[in-house]
């Protein structure tokens, strides 16, 4: 071969290498205007996003940025919070309200109903899209629970907290928010209830529950998250199957007070007076607390059939933390006239239960509340 195809030859292997080169460049290299991926903030106009604070560590302060577990919750406005994250205001349109300023250990029944009778004012308002509830981690399930029972709009509703106070090396919380927000943000959270959303993880007011006293991960459910918050992106892979919201019949706008449900803690040697003490202060259900499968002592039995002749619904949990509590496994329930909380909490069950007498006193129709819900 000669030289003068040699070189012709050299110079189009070049040339083909040279756009082979750049081609491969070209598909590596992101592009300079990336389209939008599905589930970011950037597919539809800002949504309109109203936070409620009502205190918890999420507006809590440290003496110190080492007191990730000893500070004073329920001093930091809710306004001042949203301030903290100014990502936020690229997520959606955010305006803050405080309605308490409590750790939510202080919550109670005419809170709860305080609070959700101001989210289901927000959601009728047709320039909110979705709410966000700043709340204490303590009983942020039993909150997120009722509401998710009681609140009658599709609009997304997102319950979040944190473990760490935002002085606290290894704060939690500006993340959180800016995740719930996201998530409040995303039309795909519509008509999945009330959500909780901590650790990049999104979980059913239902069925999660605090698991830990200290650890970020300590929220759970039996059956996992719902679906996760990554880089901005709301990631859902599974939806409650369990009735909430429109689905309900309790509504919030028609529940003025809530009966008085008592919970007593099952244990070794436990005092059949604890009964009687719910009796006397006007329980009109009791929730037992039992362990294992509800399992009674035998000297409980008596006390707690003298509280049912006296008219009070008799409940049978279980401490254990999960699992389903059989109908007549441990206790003849249909002899007793009591009533199993299926898969419930007892703290859980407690909502459910004071909803329920809202409807109705007939066991048999609570028990069927116990099983649908």
């Amino acid at each position: 071969m000669n030289r003068k195809i040699r070189a012709t030859l050299l110079s189009a292997a070049l040339v083909s290498a040279s756009l082979l080169t750049a081609t491969a460049h070209a598909q590596l290299a992101p592009s300079a205007q990336p389209a939008p991926q599905a589930g970011t903030a950037a597919e539809a106009r800002k949504a309109n996003i109203v936070i409620i604070g009502t205190g918890g560590t999420i507006a809590g302060a440290g003496a110190s940025a080492t007191n990730t577990a000893a500070y004073q919750s329920a001093v930091v406005p809710v306004d001042k919070i949203i301030a903290s994250v100014p990502e936020v205001s690229k997520v959606a349109n955010v305006k803050g309200e405080q309605i308490f300023q409590i750790g939510s250990e202080s919550f109670n029944n005419e809170r709860l109903l305080k609070l959700g009778k101001r989210v289901s004012e927000l959601l009728k308002q047709p320039d909110v899209d979705g709410i966000v509830i700043t709340h204490g981690t303590d009983t942020i399930e039993e909150t997120a629970y009722f509401l998710n029972l009681t609140l009658k709009s599709d609009k997304p509703v997102v319950v979040v907290g944190s473990m760490r106070p935002g002085t606290a090396l290894g704060a939690d919380g500006a993340l959180n928010l800016y995740d719930a927000v996201l998530v409040a943000s995303n039309p795909a959270s519509r008509g999945k209830g009330t959500l909780v959303v901590l650790n990049d993880e999104i979980q059913t007011g239902r069925d999660v529950t605090k698991s830990n006293t200290f650890k970020t991960e300590t929220f759970r459910s039996p059956f996992g998250p719902l679906g996760y918050v990554v880089e901005g992106r709301t990631l859902y892979y599974r939806i409650p199957a369990r009735p909430h919201t429109t689905q309900t019949e309790f509504d919030i706008d028609r529940i003025d007070s809530l009966p008085e449900v008592a919970v007593v803690y099952a244990y070794g040697n436990v005092n059949p007076a604890s009964i009687d003490a719910a009796v006397k202060n006007g329980a009109k259900a009791i929730v037992y607390a039992a362990t294992g499968n509800g399992s009674v002592g035998d000297y409980m039995v008596e006390p707690l059939k003298a509280a049912r002749a006296k008219g009070v619904q008799i409940v049978r949990a279980s401490r254990t933390g999960s699992g389903v509590v059989i109908r007549n496994g441990e206790q003849p329930d249909d002899k007793y006239d009591w009533i199993v909380t299926d898969d419930q909490l007892p703290q859980k069950a407690r909502i459910l239960m004071a909803l329920a007498l809202t409807r109705t006193n007939d066991s048999k129709a609570l028990q069927q509340i116990f099983w649908k819900y």
